[in-house]
């Protein structure tokens, strides 16, 4: 497992691979915009020019990119990590997708003997820097201990939490959570602002208390100082939420909560936001107030 292959390397991926380089790992790195391994280049990675030549030369390849139709691609496709695993080979998608698309991910592999798990992770561009992720897994319990040395190089919070999907049926109900949290985020700064308050002295107090999460916590102060730079896209966000409703709706579930979150971000991506960090919301709900944001 000292060989490993990384596809995707954006806000977060860079950050996840550098730690596995800087433990010892070595690296084989694909990204449709190769500038942006450069990076990871520098540091001692070896660039390929596709996700089957990474999986070539690798005994465990992760791969976190934007979109399920992009894990279909890099994984399955003609030219993906599929093609050019070995049996024995483990691959290890990090990307927030459709718990049916990892089944038939695990379903594939394990026809031509390769192992794999689904493993998104939950911590934004700060736990991906700090190495703090949490990293929801599906998949068998072998593979999973295998993977796990890798996976602690990246997180603090690893599980397993059954097999294959269930990992990202779990970051499901984080974003469902997140999604509710965000909104209240939000909604309790715009007052704050409306009042007079000072946000960073109303996110220090309210921060610390039973209303504490770590949306005040490491979203408010980005709001309070007008930073709206990506941790994670509003893009993403409508898309892990897209799922999770289609996931409610195929087990029957209402979920009106998610569903008026899901409205909001709507609106941001129609006011062009979409490229801003999930607490972007702020722009437009103070917008609609008459606010400055």
């Amino acid at each position: 497992m000292q060989n490993i292959g990384w596809i995707g390397t954006g806000i977060m991926g860079k950050s996840m691979c550098r730690h596995l380089i800087d433990a010892g790992y070595s690296a084989s790195v694909y990204t449709r915009t190769k500038d942006k391994a450069e990076e990871l280049i520098a540091a001692g990675a070896r660039w390929c020019e596709s996700p089957k030549g990474v999986a070539e030369r690798s005994d465990c390849i992760f791969t976190i990119v934007g979109y399920p139709k992009d894990v279909r691609e890099v994984i399955l496709g003609d030219d993906g990590v599929l093609a050019g695993s070995r049996p024995g080979s483990i691959i290890v998608d990090m990307t927030t997708s459709e718990p049916a698309l990892a089944e038939e991910i695990a379903a594939a592999a394990a026809q031509k003997g390769v192992a794999a798990l689904d493993a998104p992770v939950s911590g934004g561009d700060l736990g991906a820097r700090n190495g703090t992720l949490a990293i929801m897994c599906g998949g068998d319990s072998e593979t999973y201990e295998k993977v796990l040395p890798l996976l602690q190089c990246m997180g603090e919070r690893i599980s397993l939490l059954g097999g294959a999907g269930r990992g990202q049926h779990t970051k499901m109900c984080n974003q469902i959570l997140v999604a509710s949290g965000i909104v209240g985020m939000v909604e309790a700064l715009l007052y704050a602002q409306k009042a007079g308050l000072d946000a960073e002295q109303v996110i220090e107090i309210v921060g610390s208390g039973a209303a504490a999460s770590w949306a005040i916590n490491n979203l408010g102060p980005r709001i309070a100082r007008g930073d709206y730079d990506p941790g994670f896209m509003i893009r993403h966000f409508l898309k892990d939420m897209g799922i999770a409703l289609e996931e409610a709706k195929r087990l029957k579930l209402s979920l009106p909560g998610l569903a008026l979150t899901q409205e909001l971000y709507t609106a941001a991506a129609a006011q062009g936001l979409e490229d801003l960090g999930t607490h972007g919301l702020y722009k437009i709900l103070a917008e609609l107030n008459g606010m400055r944001a």
